[in-house]
């Protein structure tokens, strides 16, 4: 380990005995911290705490230190504060997701962070998708994908009124000024987002919670199916088959093309799950048109990861290889449009 991360791992290690010696009022202790891979918008620390001869099993999330945030982040992505809240809202509310406990104050010298428990399972899809401990769990992903997605949804929206509406014309506007920020013509997004502006659905009356990166990657499963979901920095209020519409885009089936549902079943026993479950009837057409966005939505980010490589903002490898995968989102994309209901 590098002198600055040993430094960083100690300053987060004082900071977490501190604030967990407030929140369980005794002195606690701090082992086993470790910092998990990926995140790169969020830092994520596993870590465990004694307090009064008590193990805790907890992670810390947090900004990094000193990051500035992208045009995108500052415009769409909450900050940890209302995060917490909104992870409160939803566990509160009975979704499938880890127990928020406490956020650290100004004075731990982390910045806006919080704890919640930890949850076992892996995220990891090349795990879940084709390793033999999850072979009983594929069977079930989908199916409590669609009910899980349906708790998140039925959590009261009066509990939120800090996060903002979001809809499709908004979500349109944003993609449009990401392009133009490219200065590059990109024919078929531009086909694309033409299609879905025409198109785009009728705002609801009463807009849900949305999760707003419903996918595989952002929750844990285990052997028995789906144990919690994560990275709620996206949440806002707007339509729920946004959350079903990302969840089928191909990119998320990490090679299992034939299953739409993150690679373990089919859009119709998503569907059915999530409507037995809402007791409201998934819309076949509003779901096509937010599979559509989400795969132009994954096709932009993935131009602006090759921007930032090729530009030097940011010299990145994995920068560069996600960028690559932009012409996958428009062969996608030609598909998708051509099998409009």
């Amino acid at each position: 380990m590098t002198v600055h991360m040993q430094s960083e791992a100690d300053q987060v290690r004082s900071a977490l005995a501190a604030a967990t010696s407030r929140h369980f009022h005794g002195a606690a202790e701090v082992e086993a911290l470790v910092r998990q891979s990926g995140g790169a918008s969020r830092q994520t620390w596993s870590f465990d705490a004694r307090v009064g001869g008590q193990w805790h099993a907890l992670i810390l999330r947090r900004d990094p230190p000193a990051k500035g945030k992208s045009d995108r982040e500052q415009s769409v992505s909450i900050d940890r504060a209302t995060e917490f809240r909104v992870l409160q809202a939803a566990h509160r509310a009975g979704v499938r997701a880890p127990e928020p406990l406490f956020e650290l104050v100004p004075e731990d010298g982390l910045g806006e962070a919080y704890v919640m428990r930890r949850v076992g399972g892996t995220a990891i899809a090349r795990k879940l998708l084709r390793d033999p401990p999850y072979a009983a769990a594929r069977g079930r992903i989908a199916r409590q994908l669609g009910e899980i997605a349906a708790a998140i949804h039925a959590t009261d929206p009066k509990t939120l009124p800090f996060l903002k509406r979001r809809e499709a014309a908004d979500h349109i506007a944003g993609l449009r000024r990401s392009l133009d920020l490219l200065g590059s013509p990109q024919p078929v997004f531009e086909l694309a987002l033409t299609w879905l502006d025409r198109r785009k659905p009728v705002p609801l009356d009463w807009p849900l919670l949305v999760h707003g990166d419903y996918r595989t990657g952002n929750y844990l499963a285990d052997e028995s199916g789906v144990t919690a979901i994560l990275d709620w920095e996206l949440a806002h209020l707007g339509d729920p088959l946004e959350d079903l519409g990302w969840l089928c885009v191909k990119s998320w089936r990490f090679g299992a093309i034939d299953k739409p549902a993150a690679g373990f079943g089919s859009r119709e026993e998503l569907w059915d799950a999530y409507e037995r479950t809402s007791g409201r009837r998934v819309d076949r057409t509003r779901a096509h048109w937010w599979e559509v966005f989400g795969t132009v939505h994954w096709g932009v980010i993935c131009l602006n990861q090759a921007w930032k490589h090729l530009s030097g903002a940011i010299k990145s490898m994995e920068h560069a290889a996600i960028g690559r995968r932009a012409v996958e989102t428009e062969v996608d994309l030609l598909q998708l449009l051509k099998a409009e209901p």
